[in-house]
């Protein structure tokens, strides 16, 4: 992931200037959240020397969308008999807001958006334009607003794992953001944050709890400083920042929405991009423009996409909000309505606007009449119950289309961009000197060698012309000697001969010498050659004797293993000795020194007798003796008054349990007694945890989940569940129970005594493995009463609708763990199937879930299965008719 640092504003760079630069367009101005006599000066760079003031902006009205969100079971349930209090005429881009049977209200928007409408539809109509301006360098909002329980979120936030269809604002903007920049050029940070009772919170770093809001008394620019400001390089990084976020976002459940928001969440994404721009034309002397232009300089582009999911308003009496809840909603209701006075104040063009109402309107001062490109989107639900809300909800929109935003482009001369490539066009020019130097210094030099081979050639003729002269005088004068001193030649010429003669016996004496050496080197040779042989045959002994050690060592390597194994057994039958000491020590101690010699006679087991016999003959006990010798002790240490050395029996004995060829001697010896006295009598959440994981395991048996049931196991069981709050206790319980839920013989007893009660209590807990084992206890039930139910075994309702477990299956039967999911989707589909059970799922909303789940569900048997019911149950066809449903 991208590194993040602490800072929510980053200011220019030294020596860098900002310009504002508009599209041009007329200079009218909007009225704005900032103060009317506090707007800085907008410039361009005209010259070098010289900056000009221009117009402010560009005029952009706030684009305002609405859609409604199609009826919940509870509406269907509650509303059948009613109409929808809204009527949409998207071709005409209008919504009738119905008062009674013959007279409605007619609103119109710049989209209105159906029930039916995706979430891509939403996405290109309402935040694309948005997300373009700011790719273009405008700052941007796009807001939903709306009654709690009306899909803000569901339309903002939905990250759109499992279905990509599902697929919010957020996701989707960063999609087309990250598919528009350049990863070596441009740079995107985000933070996260909520407005919760008007205190401003890192949602990306919850400990980070009160951030302050500053505004720059200049420009008016807000900017939150002390936000966690994360940069990202793909989608995927900033999907997992934005489910970091949601998971510490703070939500509840309320009669509207069973995941009612708390806060406002605002998503603040910093676009940084490069572009290339150009100086003015260079004007001549005569003021006529030259064709001549100065070259293109860096700008930076800094615009900032802001996503605003605001809190539901609601009404206290509606949402039933109580306590703490309560003071939740007021604060987002004042918070709403200082939203709504400063929208009016803008549409009516008033003198004084009141943003410091709210923190919420400082954050969105820029949005609304400021310069940002701002789309809303207003969510309603259809219900006639909640025309009041659905009203204003559609007024504030209105309203809102009245408001005009002047639109700036945020431009900065990079000049460290500037810097770095004159530094990169200077550095090259110095080489290419460097090089050019060289090449003139080498010129140079090869004409100086040239000028100097030619005064040597010149000089070297001379030197010729006068050895030539010269050897021509003496050869005059030696002929002139010769013809006087004959006999002076003929000495010479003795002289000469003698002077070979010694010149070939050196030759000789060197001759020898070199032979001598050369039979030298070859004895040197041969002698090497040897000394080669010789290390090589070391050598391959060498290799048997590396080979021979290896094989020593390999068996000392197996024969310690062997010894630790053996170290092993014997510091358990050590650990068994020391504790039955401490027993008889404390025997003793009770029963008096009389009785020592008996004690200690007692205490000397079968399984001590064998030990030190077994140690005397120096023979290792195999391990399935010693399983058979120390399981009784092991569950006798059950019964110990030492709180570790119960628990570690226990643990013993969970660990033997979960292998299934253990399991039938541990019954036989006792232990699943003991381990059910364990549930009985303890209250230490240690060894009921293991105990109940014990049970669990043993459970897994057919012929062991009679015997906890007779045993009154599922008693013992539902009054830990009852009882323990720690999650992983209560997974093991419901582990234990879920596997007794799939034995058909063991039905009616295990609802009898409470199974299913229990199991339904045990969702308390909430956590994701605790309620996958509730999912898969309920689908085991479901599983065997319809199999009872085609055999004909099972009459009448189902265990499970009478107990009153239909709600919790329907609202989980979507729920985001695959686990849960996929074992409420089978329990579903196996409840359809008894025709009997048909009219209460109707009423509890299943049919909806049984279609979802034979269009949707990830699994092809499960699928087939619920299209088999619905085909084969009238009661559903005739409801899915009377309902309209495409199937």
């Amino acid at each position: 992931m991208a590194s993040s640092y602490r800072n929510g504003y980053r200011g220019s760079s030294s020596g860098s200037m900002k310009v504002d630069r508009p599209v041009p367009s007329s200079n009218l101005k909007a009225p704005s959240f900032k103060s009317r006599t506090s707007t800085g000066s907008v410039l361009r760079r005209s010259s070098p020397a010289s900056l000009t003031a221009l117009d402010d902006g560009v005029p952009g009205r706030v684009r305002v969308a609405v859609r409604l969100r199609p009826r919940n079971a509870e509406e269907l349930a509650a509303d059948a008999d009613f109409a929808d209090c809204v009527e949409l005429q998207p071709e005409l881009k209008r919504l009738k807001l119905r008062k009674n049977n013959w007279d409605s209200d007619t609103y119109e928007f710049d989209e209105v958006l159906t029930e039916f409408a995706s979430q891509k539809r939403v996405y290109e109509v309402v935040a694309k334009p948005v997300v373009e301006s700011v790719l273009d360098g405008y700052n941007g909002t796009v807001m939903a607003y709306g009654q709690t329980g009306t899909g803000k979120t569901f339309t903002l936030g939905r990250i759109g794992e499992e279905d990509t269809s599902d697929r919010g604002i957020m996701v989707r903007s960063m999609e087309d953001i990250f598919a528009d920049i350049s990863p070596e050029t441009d740079s995107i940070s985000v933070s996260y944050l909520q407005l919760y009772m008007e205190t401003l919170q890192d949602l990306l770093d919850p400990a980070n709890d009160n951030i302050p809001i500053v505004e720059d008394p200049k420009t008016g620019d807000v900017s939150v400083p002390g936000a966690t400001l994360v940069e990202i390089r793909d989608q995927q990084s900033f999907v997992e920042l934005l489910r970091i976020g949601e998971a510490h976002r703070i939500a509840a459940n309320t009669k509207l929405n069973t995941e009612s928001s708390r806060s406002h969440a605002i998503l603040m994404v910093h676009v940084r991009r490069s572009v290339n721009g150009r100086e003015d034309v260079i004007s001549s002397e005569n003021g006529d423009p030259s064709h001549l232009a100065k070259p293109f300089k860096p700008l930076v582009r800094k615009s900032k996409l802001v996503v605003v999911d605001l809190a539901g308003s609601e009404r206290v009496h509606k949402s039933g909000s109580e306590g703490h809840m309560l003071e939740e909603a007021k604060s987002i209701n004042l918070s709403l309505s200082a939203l709504g006075k400063c929208i009016n104040a803008l549409a009516e063009n008033s003198a004084h606007v009141p943003v410091r109402d709210s923190k919420l309107t400082r954050l969105l001062r820029d949005s609304f009449g400021g310069t940002a490109r701002t789309s809303l989107i207003v969510t309603i639900g259809p219900s006639p119950r909640h025309r009041g809300e659905t009203a204003s909800t559609i007024q504030f929109g209105q309203r809102a289309m009245k408001v005009e935003n002047m639109l700036k482009i945020k431009e900065e001369f990079d000049y460290k961009s500037l810097s770095r490539r004159l530094e990169v066009q200077v550095d090259k020019l110095i080489v290419e000197n460097e090089r050019q130097q060289k090449a003139f210094e080498d010129e140079v030099e090869r004409i100086n060698v040239e000028a100097q081979n030619r005064i040597s050639e010149k000089e070297r003729l001379k030197c010729q012309m006068d050895y030539m002269e010269s050897v021509k005088q003496l050869e005059e004068k030696l002929v002139l000697n010769q013809q006087k001193h004959d006999c002076d030649g003929f000495t010479d010429g003795l002289c000469n001969g003698q002077g070979s003669r010694l010149s070939v016996a050196e030759i000789n004496n060197l001759l020898e010498k070199e032979t001598n050496l050369r039979k030298a080197a070859e004895e040197e040779v041969e002698h090497l050659k040897s000394q080669l042989g010789q290390h090589s045959q070391l050598e391959a002994g060498g290799d048997t004797e590396v080979l021979k050690l290896l094989k020593i060592i390999e068996d000392e390597a197996h024969q310690k293993k062997k010894l630790e194994e053996e170290i092993i057994i014997l510091r358990s039958q050590l650990l068994q000795s020391t504790f039955e000491a401490d027993q008889m020590r404390r025997c003793l101690e009770r029963s008096g020194p009389g009785n020592a010699y008996t004690g200690l006679d007692s205490s000397m087991s079968p399984f001590r007798h064998s030990q030190f016999k077994d140690s005397g003959n120096g023979q290792k006990a195999s391990m399935a003796t010693l399983f058979e010798q120390g399981l009784q002790k092991i569950l006798a240490l059950l019964e110990s008054e030492d709180a570790n050395v119960r628990i570690h029996a226990v643990k013993v004995v969970a660990n033997l349990a979960a292998e299934e060829a253990n399991q039938k001697k541990i019954v036989e010896s006792g232990g699943l007694t003991s381990l059910l006295m364990l549930l009985r009598s303890f209250e230490d959440e240690t060894v009921r945890r293991v105990a109940a994981g014990a049970i669990a395991n043993l459970a897994m048996n057919e012929a062991n989940q009679e015997l906890i049931m007779l045993e009154g196991g599922i008693s013992l069981l539902s009054i830990t569940a009852a009882d323990a709050e720690d999650p992983q206790t209560l997974r093991m319980v419901a582990g234990a129970i879920a596997n007794l839920c799939g034995n058909d013989k063991l039905q009616k007893k295990l609802r009898s005594e409470g199974g299913i009660k229990a199991l339904l209590g045990i969702v308390r807990c909430g956590h994701p493995d605790v309620l996958s084992q509730v999912a898969r206890g309920i689908a085991n039930f479901a599983k065997c009463e319809s199999r009872g139910s085609t055999q004909g075994i099972k009459s009448g309702r189902s265990l499970l609708i009478e107990d009153g477990a239909l709600p919790w299956i329907v609202q989980n039967a979507n729920n985001e763990a695959a686990p849960i999911r996929r074992h409420i989707e089978l329990a579903l589909c196996h409840l359809a199937q008894h025709e009997v059970n048909a009219k209460d799922m109707i009423s509890g909303g299943a049919l909806w879930e049984l279609v979802r789940i034979s269009r949707d569900c990830s699994r092809e048997d499960i699928r087939s299965l619920a299209r088999r019911t619905l085909n084969s149950s009238p009661t559903f066809k005739s409801e899915m008719r009377r309902l309209r449903i495409e199937y």
